[in-house]
């Protein structure tokens, strides 16, 4: 059951090809043709056979075939008689080589599939190739040349550029998967076989589009935190809606949410697909992490320029050479020879120079990455410098790229290069270009850790209050709050809120502006209004009762002339915010489709469309990607001292975005929000205004009462689901007690210790395998997860040492872990436990199993079932006693079966 259920698909040992003849009524279908061509030229290393679906013959051989996939290239109308064939003779996948085809005929085949137990790539699809395997299942071109890479793509025509240029440009792939429209067999199934296979080391990804944005950010996380995933996206277009009500949906597109999707789940993305190669080839290295900084080793001052102003443009910083460094290198270089900003050699460099530097830079902790620039020069010996980057040591430290400018004094250079692994271009911007995939690919890996939970650890919000609330105004048939409501909202969260009282009257203005002394803004109040100052709708600054009284006069008669049709339920009146060099910020949200909501933060005030600052990120958030969201801005670079204003109180501005995250999590109706301005100085921040608009949402509760097994629905990426989180007492101590909580990725290290604490025969009991440890790809998949088709538990101990001068150390220990992966039919589940030998017989493997099996009933799946080997009978024992049903396993008689029904 280690088996990806894909593998039948992408690694089949027999295959069955219907592809039809030249003799069949309309002839042989041009696909047909192509994949018989395509086995001719490359020799599948399993067994091949070809079937027909229109003569008697097929029927009658159908006892003696077998086969794991079926290749079907045949006409539409012979389609479904030849998913149903392959069902017959045991294919567990099928691929349906089409294009063209429409809804209705996809579901059609589906349908079929599924009832055939087949799982189904296609249709829309030109196949998939699996060069190790010697097997072209496509119509695609010639197969591909076998190296580490994987693509996915959903375009057909650029699967096949993409082939053409990887031929031409020696790059292999360890597979080549096209999908379309209406596939069965989607992106995220095939993300996450490419994330088990060892033979992909890093994926490239052309995407169009996606349906599920749960399924495909869950499986884009897993296989990125596994290994580099490289994703070009066509249409930059915007989103957006044209009647949009609130700024956020005015300013935000789609494109722009897709950067931020992709940045969480720690992917890269690129522009062109040249560029998609490069970065993948560059990634593939599994540098260690780095940072920004590039030092740039040149013989020419103008390409190191040029190579300086792209790093400056792509948001990177130039690598400059401490002066220890520098003090150290100068003696030993030509010379003319400049170490200022770029470490410029001159004309008169060697190939020792060149290695002479490098060596400094790789040294250097000012520096994270080394980019060496060769232009030709009288004299200067081309191959022989690349010789002196080629023989330096591998692994290096930091990434080290290369551009060799020009073209055919250098092509020997460059072939040294390639056959050194070193990354090299052409010109100094795409060399700049690739170390910047590098740098975002690690600074993404860091949002990819984060998995908060979705309530802070800040005082509880008032979260029933808040959904009466929003309750109230869909009774009412309204969606849009008012700015009385939408204030209300914001402190249910305890978001600082300027005081603000509603005047019906021009006498009760005139009273509320005198109780909050002066000065006051007023600001008309109706649910019909989106922006009050379209309509003469602000009046600030007023000074005092008098004119809070004229005001309201003047605004109303205003309002109700240049809206007419507004409902007004008055005007609301608040003290004028006192902040002489504060900043004006926005902070917003809005429902994207297909990810959800997206939290925006930027620069604020009334030229906030002008000014189009804006920065992106996923609920939820935790301290950190606040942060880092809030970095991202433009007007992050006013935040700090300037121009004579102190530091803004930095941690008050994360708390309004940790609580607007806590809003988004626990309130699935919110549809957009606009929090602006917010005023916030060294003091603190404070909202001036606010509005929000709702909607009905299917999903109810959020999950926050612990009963909602699809808590969260609404959202792209699942909260840590601190809710499944337990304290239990240990049996048989006489005290004591442990955690059972979900796992996280900062778990990997006590997991490690784990199973290197095993015993050999529990080692073997749980894995069937006689490793040490967990490889680094299985321990990144076992403590990364989505907590959505998965869940991990462990159980935790908290641990006391006293170090030699007397001190009591704590640290925590796993020393169990149960988990569960959901079965591709979405309703079972696949189980698995292990337990630290020294605790086995206390109790820790039962409750770990309790505890999953109520997280697996409280998702809504129906089935547990597991493998157990038949001499593991403690396992054995301890599943009867809770109640799962245990039969042999026909494919393996060391096994035993075991099922729990929820």
């Amino acid at each position: 059951m280690d088996k990806h259920f894909l593998n039948p698909l992408f690694a089949p040992s027999s295959v069955v090809a219907f592809v039809g003849h030249a003799d069949d009524p309309g002839g042989q279908p041009p696909a047909g043709r192509t994949l018989r061509e395509a086995f001719r030229a490359d020799r599948f290393d399993g067994t091949l056979r070809f079937l027909d679906v229109r003569t008697k013959g097929t029927l009658e051989e159908l006892s003696q075939t077998h086969a794991d996939l079926a290749l079907i290239a045949l006409a539409p109308r012979d389609v479904a008689a030849a998913l149903e064939i392959a069902g017959r003779i045991g294919c567990t996948a099928a691929v349906v080589i089409s294009s063209g085809i429409g809804a209705d005929q996809a579901a059609q085949w589906r349908k079929i599939a599924r009832r055939e137990g087949v799982h189904l790539l296609g249709p829309n699809s030109l196949g998939f190739q699996r060069p190790l395997l010697h097997l072209n299942a496509s119509v695609a071109g010639p197969l591909a040349k076998a190296g580490p890479l994987a693509l996915v793509s959903q375009s057909g025509a650029l699967t096949a550029s993409m082939l053409d240029w990887a031929r031409q440009n020696g790059v292999g792939f360890s597979s080549v998967v096209s999908l379309g429209p209406h596939t069965s067999v989607d992106i995220p199934q095939v993300l996450d076989f490419l994330a088990n296979d060892q033979a992909t080391h890093s994926i490239i990804v052309y995407l169009e589009g996606i349906d599920d944005a749960r399924r495909f950010m869950s499986a884009l996380r897993s296989a990125s935190h596994a290994k580099p995933v490289v994703v070009l996206k066509a249409g930059r277009k915007p989103a957006g809606n044209e009647a949009a009500q609130t700024h956020s949906a005015a300013i935000v597109g789609s494109d722009d949410v897709f950067d931020s999707a992709l940045r969480r789940a720690g992917a890269v993305r690129v522009r062109s697909f040249v560029e998609l190669f490069s970065a993948a080839k560059c990634l593939a290295s599994r540098y260690r992490p780095v940072g920004k900084r590039l030092a740039v080793v040149t013989n020419g001052g103008g390409p190191g320029v040029l190579a300086a102003d792209w790093i400056n443009e792509i948001g990177l910083d130039l690598g400059k050479l401490s002066s220890p460094s520098q003090k150290l290198l100068l003696p030993t270089l030509p010379p003319l020879a400049s170490l200022t900003d770029l470490i410029d050699l001159s004309e008169e460099a060697l190939p020792a120079h060149y290695r002479a530097a490098i060596d400094a830079a790789s040294a250097d902790s000012q520096v994270d990455g080394v980019l060496a620039i060769f232009s030709p020069k009288p004299g200067a010996d081309a191959a022989a410098t690349a010789k002196a980057l080629a023989d330096i040591p591998r692994p290096m430290n930091k990434p080290l790229l290369a551009c060799w400018m020009g073209d055919s004094s250098v092509g020997k250079a460059r072939a040294v290069l390639a056959d050194a692994t070193i990354p090299s271009f052409r010109t100094p911007e795409a060399a700049v270009g690739a170390f910047g995939n590098i740098a975002a690919f690690y600074q993404n890996q860091q949002l990819l850790q984060q998995t908060p939970p979705p309530l802070s650890a800040l005082a509880k919000p008032d979260i029933e209050g808040a959904r009466l609330l929003i309750e109230s105004v869909l009774a009412e048939r309204r969606k849009v709050l008012t700015e009385m409501e939408s204030k209300t909202l914001l402190s249910s969260f305890h978001i600082p809120i300027t005081r603000t009282l509603l005047a019906r009257s021009a006498n009760e203005a005139m009273m509320i502006a005198t109780q909050l002394g002066f000065p006051v803004a007023l600001k008309i109040d109706s649910p019909d209004i989106p922006h009050k100052s379209d309509v003469e709708g602000v009046a600030l600054n007023v000074l005092n009762g008098t004119g809070a009284r004229d005001t309201y006069v003047e605004m109303m008669e205003r309002v109700a002339r240049l809206a007419p049709e507004a409902r007004i339920n008055g005007i609301t009146v608040q003290k004028m915010v006192r902040a002489r060099r504060g900043r004006e910020i926005y902070v917003g949200m809005v429902t994207d489709e297909p990810f959800g909501p997206v939290i925006v933060f930027g620069a604020g005030g009334t030229m906030i469309e002008l000014l189009n600052d804006r920065a992106m990120e996923l609920p939820p958030l935790n301290q950190f990607l606040a942060r880092r969201l809030i970095e991202r801005s433009r007007v992050a670079e006013t935040l700090g001292e300037w121009r004579g204003a102190n530091a803004v109180d930095m941690e008050a501005l994360e708390d309004v975005l940790l609580r607007v995250s806590e809003m988004v999590c626990e309130l699935p109706e919110l549809r957009e929000m606009d929090i602006n301005p917010i005023i916030v100085d060294e003091s603190g921040a404070i909202s001036v205004d606010a509005r929000i608009v709702v909607e009905s949402s299917s999903q109810g509760a959020a999950g926050s009462s612990g009963h909602a097994g699809n808590g969260y629905s609404h959202l792209a990426i699942m909260p840590y689901p601190a809710r499944y989180r337990r304290e239990w007492p240990l049996p048989g101590t006489g005290g004591g007690t442990y955690i059972v909580r979900p796992v996280h990725p900062n778990d990997a290290q006590m997991l490690q210790a784990l199973v290197q604490g095993l015993s050999p025969e529990s080692r073997w009991f749980r894995f069937v395998s006689r490793f040490h440890e967990l490889p680094p790809s299985m321990l990144s998949r076992f403590t990364l997860i989505d907590y959505d088709r998965e869940m991990a538990l462990v159980a935790v101990m908290l641990e006391r040492s006293v170090s030699p001068d007397g001190t009591i150390l704590e640290s925590e220990r796993i020393v169990g872990v149960s988990r569960y992966i959901t079965n591709p039919d979405q309703t079972s589940c696949e189980f698995s436990l292990v337990v630290a030998d020294e605790f086995s017989g206390k109790g820790i493997g039962s409750r770990l199993m309790e505890s999953i099996i109520d997280v697996a009933r409280d998702k809504g799946l129906a089935e547990m079932d597991g493998l157990v080997l038949a001499n593991n009978p403690d396992m054995l024992k301890l599943v009867r006693r809770l109640g799962f049903s245990v039969k042999s396993f026909p494919e393996d008689h060391d096994f035993k079966l075991v099922t729990y029904m929820l």
